[in-house]
């Protein structure tokens, strides 16, 4: 069966499945959660344009992540609504996994490469007649909280997209694990090759994260009884996954153990990632490939256009304009209006702890102090989702919410996917980025920002090094010392953050305006090159994929 209706260019006929948990192709297919998803759709969108021999490996989430929605007194309430799909068509796939000693259909579809201008894609799901409601709940909702019903999604994408592959006659020559969630793919192919040596020769891994909540680790015995290893004896598993007397099983060193060749996803977190591991045997080679997002996907054209034009009226004229879009959705949701002529702030990623969303307001009373100032005002917008089950996180959105209710020129937005996200990275003026140092892998929403001249203001982490020329493209929020205290390193930074926006960002925007639209531009024209999805699907196949040829 041929997934692809385009010609597939010679330089990309390497065949290639890309595995991952989610993958953010549209609005209108809820089976992503953030940055992972986010990373993984432009990537599948740039495989179709550049016509690589790519084929997409994810799970049909029956009700996605979860839909993000107010409570009576306007707190967060995740709700979980039923998704349906009419533009995915069944493969004639007959599959069955075996977890826990059970066996379980997998019914795989087809997201056709010309719906959304992807490579195509083939999502997995086990809700469907033939199983018992326990079986029909494991494809219910991504990252279940529940460990043996997240271990029994992992068998799902990784042996049930090896096994749906082959039921529709699909020869691949390398299989992509991104993140370590499709691991059992490995333990399935081994049965076909019987040498792990030979095995790793088609078998590459991206690791996305340095955060322990990002590198799962399970009870090698729970794994086995669940049957994660595709029913290989205990004994050869240890001896192939170098585990032979721990019973910790990572997936992050089961993946670097069992791939010719991994990477990370920025220059800094190859550092860090080669650090982590650096004492762990038998691992693979850990390179860097930055990761970028779709410039044609992202950014609103008539502001290109103005670019390319180079008429600074009209990039400032149509950046106010962008403003107005987003200022409804504002109006929409929180009943205030907000005004085009305002410096506005965004914070808008998935809401975890050491990302940092409250750090602007640290210093409380500074903080008063920047929101309340007339004669230079600014508006903030903060955005995001929460893991539902990460209460500290959730906290912290509800009392942003909270202080919200105060102050006209707060706002703090729900339905954070991929349309909210288009919106406020093409309305905004700066895109705020706070992680604590060393733990951004790469954090990519600010490309995708600065594509829209939204300027990146941010900690020294991540891509932000590679691309940030402070006071030209972006402003540097400047690194401290990782090994001072949590609380050091956040009072440290919320004042470096605050004497940047009040001496340099705030002044540049009221104040020499035409400056402001030159770092603008500057950002729209810097950011493209390295940053630009397509020069990211390109290296994979020179770096990962072709990765054997060239040896």
């Amino acid at each position: 069966m041929k997934l692809q209706n385009y010609h597939i260019k010679d330089k990309y006929t390497t065949s290639v499945a890309y595995f991952s948990m989610e993958f953010a192709i549209d609005q209108a297919l809820k089976i992503y959660s953030g940055g992972l998803g986010f990373l993984a759709g432009s990537h599948m969108r740039s495989a179709y344009d550049l016509k690589q021999n790519v084929v997409g490996v994810g799970i049909l989430w029956s009700f996605g992540y979860y839909d993000q929605e107010r409570n009576e007194d306007r707190t967060l309430n995740p709700k979980y609504t039923r998704k349906f799909y009419y533009f995915l068509e069944e493969l004639p796939a007959k599959i069955s996994v075996r977890i826990n000693n059970k066996d379980v259909v997998v019914k795989a579809y087809l997201l056709r490469p010309d719906v959304f201008g992807t490579a195509p894609m083939i999502l997995l799901s086990t809700d469907v007649d033939e199983n018992d409601f326990l079986s029909r709940t494991i494809t219910h909702k991504l990252y279940d909280g529940n460990e043996k019903t997240r271990i029994a999604q992992e068998i799902v994408l990784g042996i049930g997209g090896v096994k749906a592959l082959e039921a529709i006659n699909q020869n691949i020559d390398v299989y992509h694990m991104n993140e370590g969630h499709s691991l059992p793919l490995v333990y399935e192919l081994y049965s076909r090759f019987n040498d792990i040596n030979e095995l790793r020769k088609h078998v590459v891994f991206t690791t996305h994260t340095p955060e322990a909540a990002g590198n799962e680790v399970h009870n090698i015995h729970l794994l086995h009884e669940m049957g994660f290893f595709a029913g290989l004896d205990l004994k050869t598993i240890r001896e192939i996954s170098g585990y032979e007397h721990d019973d910790n099983f990572s997936l992050t060193v089961g993946a670097l153990r069992s791939a010719k060749r991994s990477n990370a996803v920025s220059k800094i977190h190859g550092i860090v990632a080669n650090e982590m591991w650096k004492d762990t045997d038998g691992i693979c080679e850990i390179i860097s490939i930055t990761n970028s997002q779709d410039k044609k996907y992202w950014t609103d054209k008539i502001l290109i256009r103005a670019l390319d034009e180079h008429e600074d009226y009209q990039v400032e004229a149509r950046k106010k304009h962008l403003k107005k879009v987003l200022f409804a959705e504002v109006a929409n949701q929180t009943g205030k209006m907000f005004d085009p002529e305002v410096l506005t702030i965004v914070w808008a990623r998935r809401f975890a702890e050491y990302k940092r969303p409250g750090l602007l307001k640290y210093d409380f009373y500074r903080f008063v102090k920047l929101i309340t100032n007339e004669e230079r005002p600014v508006q903030i917008i903060w955005a995001g989702k929460p893991f539902p089950t990460d209460f500290g996180a959730i906290n912290i959105f509800n009392e942003l919410i909270k202080i919200g209710h105060k102050y006209k020129n707060i706002a703090v937005l729900v339905g954070y996917e991929l349309s909210l996200s288009r919106l406020l990275k093409q309305g905004s003026d700066v895109w705020l980025n706070t992680p604590r140092i060393t733990r951004e892998a790469s954090g990519t929403s600010g490309m995708s920002a600065s594509m829209n001249g939204s300027i990146h203001f941010s900690i020294n982490d991540g891509w932000h090094p590679e691309f940030a020329r402070d006071g030209r493209n972006a402003f540097t929020i400047p690194e401290v010392d990782p090994k001072l205290s949590i609380e050091e390193q956040d009072r440290l930074d919320n004042k470096n953050m605050m004497d940047i926006l009040e001496n340099k960002i705030i002044p540049t925007y009221y104040d020499n305006p035409k400056r402001w639209v030159e770092i603008m531009k500057n950002a729209m024209g810097e950011i493209e090159q390295d940053f630009h999805s397509g020069r990211m699907a390109d290296e994979y196949y020179v770096e990962m994929f072709d990765y054997n040829k060239t040896q």
